[in-house]
């Protein structure tokens, strides 16, 4: 079985007046069908530049990366949006839920972009709403939920076209520990359900709820595999010069 998301030799290289930064350097890895993923690293790691990739939101510099056997970096910005829209959902940080929209007209959006007749769009908006706990505040505007209602908002909305993937990025980084909690147990509960979930985080806590981590720092893969792996969540070890600090020195 061909995976559903495949890095071949992903460089991101950008040019920043005379300095040239590689934000993804080499990278390669293969997802598969309902794994539970989780990407991390720190800031300059490369992770932001992976989750763009993979969610079409930006093409490789070098390498490839096909999602669903399809090479993206060959796709013009209609055919990104297209297959953006078929084939994933997506779980930010902030929301993103327009204010004067209700709970279910959000929900309704990606629908209403692929084209899908408003009758169904409002029928599969209240399913997805329903599979979140949150169909009692259809009517609602984002700004009479709290915080994680509104994260659960922006799943369902993530789930209601029945994406291939459903990418989040950073989901309990606006959240209190305990509604964040709440978050990823959704997100597990959506794998047990069959569903691909990559999770994009810089914290090793919320990265041990998925089942295979890989983990990036500046720009390349340091670890791909289980997080049962002692080496998963091993931070780098940085060592100083002998003569970088004074013996016996003030602690």
């Amino acid at each position: 079985m061909d995976p559903l998301i495949e890095f071949r030799d992903v460089s991101k290289i950008y040019n920043m007046g005379d300095t040239v930064v590689k934000a993804a350097d080499h990278i390669s890895f293969k997802i598969n069908k309902g794994e539970f993923i989780a990407i991390v690293g720190q800031s300059g790691s490369g992770k932001s530049t992976c989750m763009n990739i993979i969610g079409c939101l930006d093409i490789p510099t070098e390498g490839e990366y096909f999602l669903g056997g399809h090479n993206v970096g060959e796709m013009n910005k209609n055919q990104l949006a297209e297959i953006r829209n078929k084939m994933l959902g997506f779980i930010f940080q902030q929301y993103n839920l327009l204010p004067k929209l209700s709970i279910l007209e959000n929900v309704e959006m990606p629908l209403m972009y692929a084209g899908v007749p408003r009758s169904e769009r409002h029928v599969r908006a209240r399913e997805a709403l329903k599979r979140v706990g949150l169909l009692d505040k259809e009517k609602h505007l984002p700004s009479q939920l709290s915080g994680g209602q509104q994260q659960r908002v922006s799943i369902a909305r993530a789930l209601v076209g029945n994406p291939s993937v459903i990418l989040a990025d950073e989901p309990t980084g606006a959240l209190d520990s305990r509604t964040g909690r709440e978050v990823l147990k959704i997100l597990q509960k959506l794998h047990k359900n069959g569903n691909t979930v990559v999770l994009i985080t810089h914290d090793n806590s919320i990265a041990a709820t998925a089942e295979r981590v890989i983990r990036l720092e500046d720009g390349k893969k340091i670890y791909d595999g289980p997080t049962t792996d002692p080496n998963a969540f091993v931070q780098p070890t940085f060592t100083l010069d002998d003569d970088s600090v004074e013996e016996g020195g003030n602690e």
